[in-house]
């Protein structure tokens, strides 16, 4: 598998300090899982974290610990949603790239990207961006997209929108150099063998139809 990797995703962690959405506490995790998938993926090169959200245990929790380990991974942020209880402000997302951190947009608003207006759109992206570009002194064009909800519309404005890659929500297996990215997401109750069977499988022919039909869709 020396052509792929694997990209994880991690979204909220330990303890939460606001109103999760509907289904939302699915994919948080205890410190302890957390530290169970980071010591896993040390000296991995071929797996990639993400981060989406925006959430405070990302710089409270995450960071240190990703130090410990010498690892980096890429930390979506909701630009809308800065500063809000139990979300990263400012400062938090420079701290992250301070420490050697990427940081790329999750949008605005948590909105679905296949159901927005166009104006909501030119947030979702264009101002998302350039609120971040200007927070995290780097320029942003990497998007990890809401709720790995996409057809071939939504990838059509992405790329008019100058994204240079975009994260899904697909599972499996991706290109390294893809300009479209699937993910795994951190599950609530992983164990030992979640972990193995995600850092060691390939990709179903299930995932990869999944991916056909969403690309093509719309």
């Amino acid at each position: 598998m020396g052509d792929s990797v694997v990209n994880l995703t991690v979204h909220g962690i330990g303890e939460t300090c606001r109103t999760l959405d509907p289904g939302e506490d699915l994919t948080w995790v205890s410190v302890e899982r957390f530290e169970q998938v980071m010591d896993a993926v040390v000296n991995r090169p071929d797996v990639r974290i993400t981060f989406d959200d925006g959430n405070d245990s990302d710089l409270e929790i995450a960071l240190p610990r990703l130090l410990e380990r010498g690892l980096q991974a890429e930390f979506f942020v909701l630009a809308g949603e800065l500063g809000k209880p139990g979300r990263l402000d400012e400062d938090g997302v420079r701290t992250l790239v301070a420490s050697g951190m990427r940081v790329g947009s999750h949008g605005w608003a948590h909105r679905d990207w296949r159901r927005v207006s166009a104006r909501e759109a030119e947030q979702e992206l264009a101002q998302a961006h350039a609120v971040l570009s200007e927070v995290s002194g780097r320029r942003v064009s990497r998007v990890a997209i809401p709720f790995g909800s996409y057809d071939r519309r939504v990838l059509a404005r992405l790329r008019r929108a100058g994204v240079s890659r975009a994260y899904t929500s697909d599972g499996g297996r991706a290109r390294p150099g893809g300009w479209l990215q699937a993910r795994t997401s951190l599950k609530h109750d992983l164990d030992s063998a979640w972990i193995e069977r995600v850092l060691h499988a390939g990709t179903s022919l299930r995932d990869l139809g999944a991916r056909l039909y969403k690309r093509t869709r719309g």
